[in-house]
């Protein structure tokens, strides 16, 4: 993504006194920079756009490849120092420019309930891993459905960063080998080092991408061999510059289709990167080599405004993202999405931050006299501009502890319906800077068995219970479920402590216990580990027989007979059928089965919502009776208990009161997300839970 050395000599020819300018480098950054920002804006018809990262990758890779491969061969050595001092001084300052802002922004704009997040965010950004720490959340459950983070987009610098630090101290290993067995170091024996790491991260690359997609997207040792792509370019271009021009500027054509192929006919179901990414990357490789022999290339990316553009990539790339999710979070429409005109005029807005940037931080830092004669000031602006990314982060963090603390608002709850308190309507007055739990810590306010290691992820078919309570209990209840079974195990744990009994707890992600093979949209294929586990818990329950409290998400993806998902009109029936077969189960084995009716949704982010209407949540964060009842596969777990004739529990009236379903109910958040409540809310329900579940147990 970075704008330095366009300037290097061809390859082909003499070296000389002056590098040649490459115009066509300045014109691919402009393409890969107008990709991105169109995809990001959702402009129709380029749902690949992002693509123009991996172009951006490929650009990296060769250029700076190029110049450690000069300096290698030239000189026999590498100044590493001066190489870092460069990189730090045309990099950090933009990026920590830009991590100022978004401290502001998020403070003055954005709601409450991101800043922890967002402030994690900045503080792994300015140190540069920010890409490992979006992979790790992609394949956490609490953060599905966690709104754009306004420093997202830094993924690919991060990935490209530690690209900077770690290849060149791999070329000096190379070096010293060759050295240490006196073989001489040639273009060769660096291209046969990059082929050595290029060929497993491409393996690794299209595996990660099919088993743990979402994550593969991120991660560096996926990308690696994309930068490695423009690294053996760099080595081979003496070669490569013999060729015939016509032959090259063919080849950079098809070069630009590929590209433009990727932008158009990719999108978010492609699995990406591997195998496909290969279609973008050997493209920018090819359109790079194009200008290896006249040091020119394509004249079509030397268009009027190409350069400007091109130069400027960096800076727009680095604004165009806050500005996206500002616009996102001030402008989007009823169901969360931001208008494709609102989201270009954000764009274009961004352009003026951008040009600042470029034009008083960016250029006057890198293009320094002072710095460029100065490792060792230069590695000061490096320090400290990541220090200021840091100190941006934790401003965040300190902007958290202003609002005033609830510890002595009473908090009953759901205990408050019902009462001459409850008036049957969500009561305005109430000030959410003192409800439980807090705005900040609402998402994270779930069940004590994601923190004990018992919510099993999507990828995980091992059966790890957790177990709460006496060994030697007389009544073991197992909860058994998916996410929204396992909200409940507040509830189920306030029961079972006053009645002395243990609870385990079989909890996987998106996964009912089901005789009926499941689907998930964000895995290729049936949900295979949801069938391994739901079967492994299963037996376990069979073998020992304990009372189970069983539920889960009636809005499931879809189901799966002989490997074909079946249609949507049929998937009630098939899994209320996949349900009732399972209970039968369990109850022929000795079993008391006790079902509890999922809970309500809305269509909105309850907790983000009242932070953005902290005055009217009442009114802009309820959602009516019949519509947050509604499930997406109406009464799958109602039909289920009908067919295997097992209780159902449904507490919808303490948690829906009517005439509309609160955002808070008795001083408490009533959800951490559209669809599952929080912890908190959830433990005022035992009572309620109480009188419905003892009997139905005394009575087994």
């Amino acid at each position: 993504m970075t704008t330095t050395q366009t300037r290097l000599a061809t390859p082909g020819a003499k070296p000389r006194g002056k590098a040649a300018f490459r115009p066509d480098i300045q014109g691919m950054r402009a393409i890969a920079v107008v990709l991105v920002l169109l995809f990001h804006a959702g402009f129709p018809g380029l749902s690949g756009g992002f693509v123009g990262v991996d172009v951006f990758f490929v650009i990296s890779g060769y250029l700076i490849t190029s110049m450690i491969v000069t300096e290698v061969l030239e000189t026999g050595r590498l100044r590493l120092g001066r190489f870092y001092a460069r990189r730090a001084r045309r990099l950090l300052p933009a990026a920590s420019t830009v991590l100022v802002a978004v401290a502001v922004m998020t403070v003055l704009w954005l709601p409450v309930t991101r800043w922890r997040e967002i402030a994690g965010d900045m503080a792994s950004t300015a140190l540069y891993v920010v890409n490992w720490r979006l992979a790790a959340r992609s394949v956490d459950y609490l953060a599905e459905g966690d709104a754009a983070s306004p420093v997202q987009h830094f993924w690919s610098l991060a990935v490209e960063e530690q690209f900077y630090i770690l290849w060149p101290v791999l070329v000096l290993l190379v070096v010293w080998w060759a050295r240490r067995r006196g073989v001489r170091v040639t273009r060769r024996v660096l291209g046969v080092a990059i082929l050595a790491i290029a060929v497993p991260s491409l393996a690794w690359s299209v595996h990660a991408t099919s088993a743990t997609p979402q994550a593969a997207y991120f991660v560096t040792t996926t990308r690696l061999w994309e930068l490695a792509v423009g690294a053996l370019l760099a080595v081979g271009a003496t070669r490569v510059a013999r060729l015939p021009q016509r032959l090259l500027a063919v080849t950079g054509f098809v070069g630009l289709a590929l590209i433009a192929y990727a932008a158009v006919r990719f999108d978010g179901s492609t699995p990406f990167p591997g195998v496909a990414a290969l279609v973008p990357t050997l493209g920018a490789a090819a359109v790079l080599a194009a200008g290896l022999r006249d040091g020119r290339g394509l004249r079509v990316l030397a268009l009027p405004g190409m350069a400007t553009t091109g130069a400027m990539s960096y800076s727009l790339y680095l604004w165009h993202w806050p500005a996206i999710v500002l616009a996102t979070t001030l402008w989007a429409d009823d169901s969360g999405h931001l208008r494709i005109r609102v989201a270009l005029a954000a764009i274009l807005l961004s352009v003026v931050p951008a040009w600042l940037s470029y034009r008083f931080v960016e250029q006057p830092l890198h293009l320094s006299e002072a710095l460029r004669r100065s490792v060792k000031r230069s590695a000061a602006v490096g320090v400290a501009c990541t220090l200021v990314g840091l100190a941006a982060a934790g401003a965040v963090l300190l902007a958290l502890l202003a609002p005033a603390s609830g510890a002595n608002v009473p908090h009953p709850g759901a205990a408050v319906i019902g009462t001459s308190a409850w008036t049957g309507v969500a009561d305005a007055t109430t000030d959410v800077s003192r409800i439980a739990p807090a705005l900040a810590d609402a998402k994270r306010d779930v069940a004590d068995s994601y923190s004990d290691g018992c919510h099993q992820t999507e990828t995980e078919t091992a059966v790890k219970p957790c177990r709460y309570g006496p060994d030697d209990a007389t009544v073991v209840v197992a909860l058994v479920g998916d996410s929204h079974a396992e909200q409940w195990e507040p509830t189920l744990r306030e029961v079972a402590e006053q009645q002395g009994w243990r609870l385990d707890t079989y909890i996987k992600s998106s996964c009912a216990v089901a005789d009926v093979d499941q689907w998930l949209r964000t895995i290729p294929g049936p949900y295979d580990t949801c069938t391994t586990w739901a079967d492994s818990v299963t037996k376990l329950l069979v073998a020992d027989p304990p009372t189970v409290v069983v539920s889960s998400n009636d809005g499931i993806d879809g189901v799966v007979v002989d490997g074909v998902k079946q249609p949507r009109e049929s998937l009630e029936s098939d899994f209320a059928a996949g349900l009732a077969r399972t209970w039968e189960e369990l109850e022929a084995a000795g079993s008391t089965v006790v079902a509890l009716a999922d809970t309500p949704r809305s269509s909105t982010d309850i907790p983000e919502c009242v932070a953005k209407h902290e005055k009217s949540w009442a009114t802009e964060c309820e959602t009516p009776r019949e519509k947050g009842a509604a499930r997406s596969a109406v009464g799958a777990q109602e039909r289920a208990a009908k067919q295997a004739d097992v209780p159902l529990i449904d507490l919808t009236d303490a948690i829906c009161p009517a005439p509309a379903c609160p955002a808070i109910i008795g001083n408490v958040l009533v959800w951490r997300d559209s669809h599952h409540m929080t912890a908190t809310y959830a433990r005022t329900l035992a009572p309620r839970l109480t009188d419905a579940l003892v009997p139905i147990v005394a009575a087994s």
